[in-house]
């Protein structure tokens, strides 16, 4: 926190749109953020998948077939880390990998059927547990989360793209 905020307006003057938030608020949404992460997370382990594994798994059923390259990017892992994620989604039989016939040192990845299940599965517990936990919120606060998605999914992608751009200076 920055001593000189002493008027409760924050650093950038929150609430002002482009204007950024205030610290206080920006570590308040990074901590309930990530909690709500590793909520969401803990439930991938009933697949027997790590949140990593069940990610990438996401991803490749989302987007695929992806290159190896392109789902490092979207994910945001090392490749040392990916190789390993990729290899044991292939040992599970949840994904496959399509060697590129022009370059033998590079592959592409596409879902299985048993992944397309399996991420629907816990696509599914992910949206019971939220589901069930609205239920204990009040009308307006689950009004307040619905509208914020937009926000948030902005958010995110704006994170995403300053990530990118850090990486590639």
């Amino acid at each position: 926190m920055h001593g000189a905020d002493t008027d409760g307006a924050g650093m950038h003057g929150a609430g002002t749109g482009g204007a950024g938030m205030d610290e206080d608020n920006a570590i308040r949404l990074r901590r309930v953020v990530g909690h709500l992460a590793r909520q969401l997370n803990a439930s991938s382990t009933g697949a027997g998948l790590t949140p990593s594994q069940a990610s990438v798994l996401g991803l490749i059923v989302a987007r695929g077939p992806l290159s190896l390259v392109e789902l490092g990017k979207l994910e945001g892992l090392n490749p040392t880390m990916l190789s390993r994620v990729i290899s044991r989604l292939v040992a599970m039989g949840l994904i496959n990998r399509i060697p590129d016939p022009e370059d033998l040192r590079s592959a592409s990845v596409v879902s299985a059927a048993s992944g397309r299940r399996v991420d629907q599965q816990i696509k599914a517990r992910r949206a019971a547990a939220v589901s069930e936990c609205m239920q204990l919120l009040g009308a307006d606060d689950v009004t307040a989360l619905t509208n914020a998605l937009p926000a948030l999914e902005r958010l995110a992608d704006a994170m995403r793209n300053l990530a990118a751009a850090g990486a590639s200076s």
